[in-house]
This record gives structure tokens, sequence and C-alpha cells, in this order.
């Protein structure tokens, strides 16, 4: 019996990856690469390229290998673009994924992780954020994986479908020993700018907005580490293999820190004093929002270990220069 993770090439899916490999999982990876790199995926997974919507594909992946889970990450996810374009973010994070929930019910695999996010909440206070709270996402982006909660929640009361949602708050860092990291080109995530000014990848950053409700003016989020993501990945796969309930679940530490806070802590873990632009607000961006995380803890006795913003971005300088450093041989 294997697990498949669809978009496995990318940043949180290759961590997940590693993670599966790492407990003795047989793993499959269906990724289309359009985003994910095929370097990024352990040698001990199958890797497949196709699309998550490709019936037959995926009705094959599940009769050869035995597909008896999947954790689901192929998707956009950025939020300016998806105010730009919100139509392609609907085709590929709600779409696509009606496509594949179809082909999974057909053939009975009824064990499903999602990835969605804190972006379904939308514009919330500075106090911590429950997954009781009122879902009015400001972005498609928030939209899209809002529908497709939707579309899980319904699968479950009428197939039968055995689903854990995790709500992703702010995802960083790299794999502590190095052998996975975000590799997004023009990325957009901050401690992944910022570590890229602070090795020279980029001559500066910017500051999207100084005149938010928040204590100094800019965006507060909660940051958590992807290899602490991805644990809570393998714990919602124990539970819906132990016959636990259907799920949806916030994935923080409960935390917030403000971006001129996260630059702050980049600056003074690298040693490097980049330049920082401010500029206007972006489309789509809510003031604040912090993870209420108990009921992750309660539920799945999820136990995060790498809760400190100076580890993660420590994590992420790491990736950052190792990557600049092979740059640099191989010009």
């Amino acid at each position: 019996m294997a697990v498949l993770v669809t978009g496995g090439a990318g940043y949180i899916g290759s961590h997940m990856v590693l993670a599966l490999i790492d407990a003795g999982e047989d793993v499959v990876v269906l990724d289309n690469l359009s985003t994910g790199f095929r370097a990024c995926v352990h040698p001990q997974a199958r890797l497949v390229v196709g699309d998550v919507a490709d019936a037959a594909l995926v009705e094959r992946l599940i009769s050869e290998h035995g597909i008896e889970a999947v954790v689901h990450f192929a998707a956009k996810l950025i939020v300016p673009e998806s105010v730009t374009d919100p139509l392609d973010y609907y085709l590929a994070n709600t779409v696509k994924t009606r496509a594949l929930l179809s082909t999974l019910l057909a053939a009975n695999v009824k064990r499903f992780v999602f990835s969605s996010t804190a972006a379904v909440y939308g514009t919330t206070g500075m106090e911590p954020v429950s997954e009781d709270a009122a879902t009015l996402p400001i972005s498609p982006y928030g939209s899209s994986k809002l529908m497709t909660e939707w579309m899980l929640r319904d699968s479950a009361a009428a197939y039968g479908l055995n689903y854990v949602a995790l709500r992703y708050f702010n995802v960083a860092g790299a794999d502590p020993l190095g052998r996975s990291g975000q590799l997004t080109q023009n990325a957009t995530h901050l401690i992944k700018v910022a570590c890229e000014s602070a090795v020279g990848k980029r001559p500066g950053m910017e500051v999207f907005g100084t005149d938010y409700p928040t204590p100094d003016g800019t965006c507060v989020r909660d940051y958590i580490h992807v290899t602490d993501l991805v644990s809570a990945h393998l714990d919602a796969l124990r539970h819906l293999r132990a016959g636990g309930e259907t799920l949806t679940l916030n994935c923080g530490y409960g935390t917030g820190y403000s971006v001129l806070e996260v630059i702050d802590t980049v600056q003074r873990v690298s040693g490097v004093n980049f330049p920082v632009k401010m500029s206007p607000r972006r489309a789509g961006d809510p003031p604040a929002i912090v993870a209420g995380a108990a009921r992750i803890r309660a539920n799945l006795g999820w136990k995060p270990a790498l809760d400190y913003l100076p580890t993660i971005v420590e994590h992420a300088l790491k990736w950052e220069r190792k990557h600049a450093a092979k740059s640099s041989a191989a010009a």
C-alpha cells in the first residue's frame, strides 16, 4: 500500500515526501512540475509527471501502486496573483481538486489530507483565530481553498470520505538536514525573500504596507517551520488510519510576528544589513492573522519541535547559502 503525494516536487510537498520516506512509507509523487523541481523529490519515491485532474492517470496509479491515502498539496498559492488571474486559481485549486476527488472516490480511496490555508478566514483581529471563526476570504486564493473545503465536507457526508483539512499559516524554513528547501523562482514568501536578500540573491527587498492597524504598521503573521507542518500531516494520516473522524484544523504556533520583526530577525541571524524599501500595500493581504493552535494539539497530539523564529530563519538561511554557493561554483 502506498501514499500518493500530489505536488510532491514542490516546497512543502517535497518535505512531506521526506517525512514519509523517513517513516518507512511507500510514496508515489504526482506533480506536473510547473512550479516543482524533479531534484527535490526523494530518490526512494516514485515521481510521476502529470496532472491531478487526469482521471486515467490517477486510476492507473491507484491500481499499480495500491494507493490507500492521498496528501494533496498541488495548487497555486500566490495571493496577489490570484487577484489578477482568479479563474486560473479556481481551475487549479478547486476544479482540478474536484476531478481528483471524483477519481479517488470511484476507486474507493477515502483517506485524504488536504493542504488548506488560513486565507479562508480573511481579515481578522490581532487575537488568535479559531477554527470556528467566520470564513470570509478576501482573495480568490482563499476562496478557491474554502470551496474545496466545502467539497470535502459534502463528500464526507455523501460518500464516506475521511479527511483532515489543515489550514496553514505562514510556512517557512527548510529541512534541518539540508535535504530540501524552497527553490521557487521569484518567491513572495517573506522569510524566503529576506534570506535571499541576506545572501545576495536579491539587491534588497520591499515591505508592502506600513499603515496597517498593527503595533508597527506592518502585517502580522504566524510563521510555522515546514518540518513541524509536515509532522502535522503525518499525525493526520495516522489519525485517519486509526479510524479517526473528519477534522478541519489550524496549523500554526499561535504567535504573531510583524514584517519588520521578521526582517530584523533575518538581519540579526545573517549578520547582513540588506536594503529594505517601504512600498504601498498589496491587494489581498489581511493586516494580521495568528493561529488559535489548541485544537490540533488536542485532536492529533501534534507536538511542534521547531517553534522558534530564529531557528526557522537559521534553517532557511542555511538552505539559501547552500544554493548560492552552488550557483557561484557553476558560474
